[in-house]
């Protein structure tokens, strides 16, 4: 064992609880568990059962607690948000694959990627409105900024859905590309960005109707988006090429790009915005990326097919008691 990983599980195993309040929670899909990591320490310090394949983490509507969706075993479990401690099991949500709230925090959606289905509830209580059935394997989501509407990708169809959260009526859907996997609606509540994971970029998407209004190469098999925080650059995972890209959205181009292997994912960023965490689905792994250098500087084992990552809020300590294992410098070789 080598001096840096001898002083990485020095720092986990700290006598007080402050060696772990930067907790980092990871879903690791294949193996129907959650790893929670050391931040700082770059170690997982233990590995929870959750349910059966396990993708999306949500934080709910309040703050106070996160919502993992167990897909076979049609539940979501509920876990402090600070701790990652479990509080509850809300039962019979069925195959929850992605999961997604309302900006105004009323409705509750629920894409079921196995099952052909997208679920609308009342998030009160999480009280099904309306279950619409639909072909293509829906996939990720987002809202528009009214609360309104719901916008679907899909994925073996190659189309964008849209559905009124109110009426639960489907209001249209059109072909983007192939295999739509993540979409974002940015800011200006004017444009869709939809990645494109059978192709190398993405595609700008009109919210009104649907219209392809440009397209952007990035990588192949682009993926999922995570904002940087200033309202204008985006994080896309291109999974098969291997990268994770920068986007500027005000100029639609590509400003940066980081080789972050092993299938890149989900992704989160630390409180101080300096580091983006970054899931390596087929290594078992979590990259670690300096946001200024746009370099790999760390890679932490996990379980098996990592997807959803994030950040516990700051001061926690995580239900943690040791470390299982440390943190590699090999970039996710």
């Amino acid at each position: 064992m080598n001096k840096l990983t001898l002083a990485a599980i020095a720092l986990a195993l700290g006598a007080s609880g402050a060696a772990r309040a930067d907790a980092v929670l990871v879903l690791n899909s294949d193996e129907a568990s959650y790893s929670i990591l050391s931040r700082s320490g770059r170690v997982e310090l233990a590995r929870h059962p959750v349910g059966r394949e396990p993708h999306h983490v949500i934080v709910m509507p309040g703050g106070n607690e996160m919502l993992i969706g167990s897909t076979y075993t049609n539940e979501l479990l509920g876990l402090d948000i600070r701790t990652g401690e479990r509080r509850r099991i809300v039962k019979d949500i069925i195959d929850p694959y992605h999961l997604g709230f309302s900006p105004d925090g009323k409705w509750f959606v629920t894409a079921a990627y196995r099952l052909d289905h997208v679920d609308i509830f009342h998030a009160d209580g999480f009280r099904l409105a309306g279950r619409i059935f639909i072909d293509g394997l829906p996939s990720h989501m987002a809202f528009d900024a009214e609360s309104r509407t719901v916008f679907v990708t899909l994925q073996q169809s190659g189309r964008l859905a849209a559905f009124d959260l109110q009426t639960q009526a489907l209001k249209w859907s059109v072909p983007v590309g192939n295999a739509p996997a993540g979409i974002v609606m940015l800011p200006d509540n004017k444009r869709l960005l939809v990645a494109l994971t059978g192709q190398d970029g993405i595609v700008v998407v009109d919210p009104i109707d649907g219209g392809v209004k440009g397209t952007l190469q990035t990588g192949k098999g682009a993926h999922n988006f995570w904002p940087k925080g200033d309202d204008r650059h985006y994080f896309l995972s291109n999974r098969v090429e291997g990268t994770v890209s920068l986007i500027d959205t005000e100029e639609m181009k590509v400003v940066g790009n980081v080789r972050v292997p092993g299938g890149p994912d989900c992704m989160d960023i630390t409180p101080d915005g300096k580091e983006l965490w970054v899931t390596q689905r087929f290594l078992r792994r979590v990259a670690v990326v300096d946001i200024e250098q746009l370099k790999v500087v760390a890679s932490i084992p996990v379980g098996k097919s990592p997807h959803g990552v994030f950040m516990l809020k700051p001061g926690s300590t995580g239900p943690a008691k040791g470390p299982v294992r440390a943190v590699s410098t090999a970039g996710g070789s």
